[in-house]
């Protein structure tokens, strides 16, 4: 997930104006809130969340084909 960093906003100043981080999500995508100048919490749009849970088929494929050639010792053992 990419994040623009112009949307980091102290926790006070999204306690205080909640409205206005809501916003900078709407207009230019996720939020990260600062708590003592590190990241601490992510504001995203909800359909982006659910976007973020899902993969493809194709992703999917590749992921499983990678972890059977790197295992493939393993699995002929187990094979037997």
């Amino acid at each position: 997930m990419k994040v623009n960093t112009k949307n980091l906003i102290s926790i006070s100043e999204a306690n205080q104006n909640f409205s206005r981080v809501a916003r900078l999500v709407d207009e230019n995508g996720p939020v990260v809130i600062l708590k003592n100048n590190t990241p601490r919490y992510l504001l995203i749009e909800f359909d982006a969340a659910e976007q973020e849970q899902t993969c493809s088929d194709e992703d999917l494929l590749d992921l499983s084909s990678r972890l059977i050639e790197k295992n493939r010792k393993a699995y002929e053992v187990l094979a037997k």
